[in-house]
């Protein structure tokens, strides 16, 4: 493929909606972010930290099955549902796979949308110059019907949408300039996330154990001298029994006598201490003054580096 991974423009975090009729509106979607690409010749799916995810979604593999462009860089959100609202631990499910057969398997179990909200490219020529408004007007041109991809919809009515996100009991919105350029690698005030449901990415630094399972983690965040501060425990999540079991096994090749975080947690009876390795999405209501997190729920393990765990999250 001769087109170069992009990194994709990201919203920063806002505690209060933005004001202006210049302002749209979108569903924040609880998946992993996704750039369609197609050269005219070869056509790659690449996630938002430049790992292909080609094998993992074939249904969404090649955007000439979902727009007409003789070559195109598409930027979305790729989800699944359950019980009718986006589960990031269900689309963890497709993306942490590796093996072909595998993915065969589970594709009619756990099947995935596209949701694409931007256009960075289209027929030879860069649009990352243009107005958000002209990308999307190109956008809704060249996309064609696909049972497995949706153009999001805007809205400019911004407060009005994120009732709505919090009657469905969904994790937020992102509200946009319409007049946004796109910045590659960029994250600045013209893109806005207001979140309903927090969540964070922390490393494991121990466990509790139950009849011979992982019950409980211990979690983490990196501060600016890679120090490692704990910010709580979880056991309650989208964790099955064979994950368990599967972690357990992981666990024990990761055992350590040294006591991982800068200050021994307050639920440190009966843990195992860990090397932080292991890394996890999760959940939760707010931020304690103590600095732990209040009912964190496990969403998913994800293959990250423990060290992209930061305490900058919390900002």
């Amino acid at each position: 493929m001769k087109l170069q991974p992009v990194v994709p423009f990201e919203p920063i975090l806002a505690s209060q909606l933005p004001e202006g009729d210049q302002w749209i509106a979108q569903i924040k979607w609880d998946g992993v972010r996704m750039l369609s690409y197609y050269d005219g010749k070869a056509a790659e799916l690449i996630n938002r930290r430049g790992n292909r995810r080609t094998l993992q979604y074939p249904e969404i593999a090649d955007p000439r099955a979902y727009c007409r462009a003789e070559s195109v860089i598409l930027d979305g959100e790729v989800i699944a549902l359950s019980g009718g609202k986006p589960s990031f631990h269900e689309v963890m499910r497709r993306d942490s796979l590796k093996n072909a057969a595998a993915i065969k398997a589970v594709r009619p179990q756990v099947p995935v949308l596209y949701m694409i909200f931007d256009i960075l490219y289209y027929d030879g020529l860069w649009l990352l110059d243009q107005p958000l408004s002209s990308r999307q007007q190109t956008l809704g041109h060249i996309l064609l019907p696909h049972p497995h991809v949706q153009n999001v919809p805007s809205y400019t009515r911004p407060s009005e949408l994120l009732a709505a996100a919090q009657n469905g009991s969904l994790e937020g919105i992102v509200c946009k300039d319409i007049n946004s350029t796109y910045a590659p690698g960029g994250k600045d005030g013209r893109w806005q996330k207001r979140k309903i449901i927090s969540d964070v990415t922390a490393v494991v630094g121990g466990v509790t154990y139950r009849d011979g399972l992982v019950n409980a983690l211990l979690f983490g965040l990196y501060d600016s001298e890679d120090k490692l501060h704990y910010i709580g425990h979880a056991g309650a999540g989208r964790m099955t029994v064979q994950d368990w079991r599967s972690l357990t096994a992981q666990v024990e090749k990761l055992r350590t006598s040294d006591m991982p975080f800068t200050t021994v947690p307050q639920r440190s009876k009966g843990a195992v201490w860990i090397q932080p390795q292991l890394v996890f999405k999760l959940h939760f209501l707010e931020w304690n003054h103590s600095g732990t997190l209040r009912q964190p729920v496990i969403q998913a393990q994800l293959d990250l580096p423990p060290l992209s765990c930061r305490l900058e999250q919390k900002g």
